[in-house]
């Protein structure tokens, strides 16, 4: 098992390239399944969960041609619509292949999926829509089992905001029959994203991007080229670094566009931020200030202050200047990080779903251990400030989403290593 050994206290500068979305293009690789051409996705990153999707898709039938960033699918010949536990454990993305099965095939089987341990994210919703799409669904020894002649257009009304449900069934949607209205739907880019992949294909698709999208329902979906959109977490999570040791980074294929709540915090810590856009060059600029201000945020969905930058912003408030109050209202377990960020010398106190966190001069190197993907970043932005070594070990939770990240924040002038546990 792998784990990164970093030392503290080098300013980060430079420019480094983002790659592209997983949450982006972990459904787009399940759209494949819907047609029987085959579908060329550019920009896809290097990463577990990726090469996890690639594999279950694979032993479905379906053809995987892998180049770089560029991967083909070809589901012409998909025979097995099935996810196995063993495969799909790791990966809770894994259930966006029921939707697509359910339209495509009449019929799908499912394992209930695994991923980080951040709290309850039950499949509930895509269960409850695609039963008022007409499926027979059932829930048996760990199985999500559905069969359906074909799927009926109808209007669905999510209890809660879910991305992964508004996704699941917006592509089950594009092969019913009728017109299908997804009420209370997820807003995030990476819907949008999906939804222009899906109109590639010959999907008939409105109102992606706002809280109801609508689908028409076609006979078949046609194959498409696609470019999967730049991954904003991993933008967040840069800033955040480049923020945190006073540094100056220009992010290159990325945008503002997609984090317009994080840019916000940032410059109310100091920062100065500029966007740079050309038609053939988009760029994101970052000057920090040699130390930040303390900044209070609160966790909502999509475009308020993402989740999956909470504990990076919980990292950079170790060491600035003041006090904060953060607030996650998303996962009601997603401050695991929070006590290894202490063993690190940081001052937070933690009260249910709120942390109070007050900046210190300094960190301290220590090992400490990564509970989730998105606390494994936290722990990387803390050790890169922290006076001497931190070894951030069970960093497998990093690499589910991070492309390289040790060869990125190098190239920046960090020390930073990856060694074997």
């Amino acid at each position: 098992m792998d784990k990164l050994v970093i030392e503290g206290g080098s300013r980060l500068a430079g420019e480094v390239r983002i790659s592209g979305a997983k949450n982006a293009a972990l459904p787009i690789l399940c759209a494949a399944l819907l047609s029987t051409e085959p579908l060329v996705l550019e920009n896809v990153p290097d990463l577990n969960d990726i090469g996890t999707m690639l594999a279950l898709l694979a032993q479905m039938g379906v053809r995987v041609t892998r180049e770089g960033s560029t991967v083909s699918l070809d589901a012409s010949t998909l025979d097995n619509p099935t996810a196995p536990y063993e495969m799909v454990k790791t990966m809770r993305a894994s259930i966006l292949v029921l939707g697509p099965l359910v339209a495509r095939c009449g019929i799908a089987k499912v394992s209930l999926p695994g991923g980080c341990a951040i709290g309850a994210r039950p499949v509930d919703q895509h269960i409850k829509g695609l039963q008022a799409m007409g499926a027979e669904v059932s829930v048996e020894h760990g199985y999500v089992q559905a069969r359906v002649s074909q799927l009926k257009g109808a209007r669905l009304f999510t209890d809660m905001v879910t991305v992964t449900g508004t996704e699941n069934l917006m592509m089950a949607a594009c092969l019913a029959d009728g017109e299908t209205v997804i009420e209370n739907a997820a807003r995030e880019p990476e819907v949008v994203d999906l939804a222009q992949c899906l109109s590639a294909m010959g999907a008939r698709i409105s109102g992606a991007g706002t809280d109801v999208i609508r689908i028409r329902g076609v006979d078949r979906l046609h194959g498409a080229r696609h470019r999967i959109m730049p991954d904003r977490i991993e933008t967040g999570t840069f800033l955040c670094a480049a923020a945190a040791t006073g540094g100056e980074v220009r992010l290159l294929g990325t945008s503002t566009g997609y984090l317009d709540a994080v840019v916000d915090k940032l410059m109310d810590a100091g920062c100065d931020i500029v966007s740079e856009k050309t038609p053939q060059h988009e760029a994101i600029v970052l000057r920090a200030p040699a130390r930040l201000k303390a900044v209070s945020i609160r966790t909502s969905p999509y475009p308020a202050f993402p989740t999956d930058m909470q504990a990076q912003f919980m990292a950079i408030n170790c060491v600035a200047e003041g006090s904060a109050v953060i607030r996650e209202t998303i996962f009601e377990n997603r401050f695991m990080h929070a006590v290894e960020l202490i063993r690190l010398g940081a001052d937070i106190k933690i009260d249910g779903n709120t942390a109070f966190v007050t900046g210190v001069q300094r960190l301290q190197g220590a090992t400490v251990m990564a509970t989730d993907l998105r606390a494994s970043a936290s722990l990387v932005v803390a050790g890169l400030v922290a006076e001497g070594e931190t070894h951030v070990e069970r960093i497998y939770h990093l690499d589910r989403g991070y492309e390289h990240i040790e060869a990125k924040l190098t190239g920046l002038g960090a020390r930073i290593r990856r060694e074997k546990a």
